[in-house]
């Protein structure tokens, strides 16, 4: 019980350095296509191809869940990991950031107003090269300020 419980925990935090070099390396790399269109905002469409990257990132979920589901082996466990970073980025993303659903009140907790600078800054570039700011949940001291 406590060896999934730290496998879930950890597989969740390993995920912030999975989303970092995804989005550096391949959602400003090779797959810009999709990516463009949240960096170069259409307002009058609902959806943005860069969607198409939740079920990118949910096929590792799935799987791990499909071949560990019959004996609860560790890839069921590091499929839960997976699964509630993607709701935390769901949450914070699309809610808190971006603000694609309505959100919560206005906060002064000072990890959300880092977090939603630090992504503002990566937003300031509209263009797939010279960005910053590549994680979710981990943010550069200086925004905290």
């Amino acid at each position: 019980m406590i060896l999934n419980t730290i496998i879930v925990i950890f597989t969740f935090f390993f995920m912030e350095f999975v989303a970092w070099f995804a989005h550096k390396y391949v959602m400003h790399g090779f797959l810009w296509f999709l990516h463009k269109d949240h960096h170069q905002v259409d307002h009058n469409k609902k959806f943005q191809k860069n969607d198409y990257f939740f079920l990118i990132f949910a096929i590792p979920s799935i799987l791990c869940f499909v071949y560990g589901a019959e004996n609860y082996s560790y890839l069921f466990f590091i499929g839960i990991g997976i699964v509630l970073y993607g709701l935390a980025y769901f949450i914070i993303h699309e809610i808190i950031i971006h603000r694609r659903l309505p959100p919560p009140s206005k906060t002064k907790n000072k990890y959300i107003i880092a977090i939603r600078k630090a992504h503002k800054i990566h937003h300031k570039n509209r263009n797939k090269e010279h960005c910053i700011n590549f994680g979710m949940l981990i943010v550069p001291r200086k925004y905290f300020k």
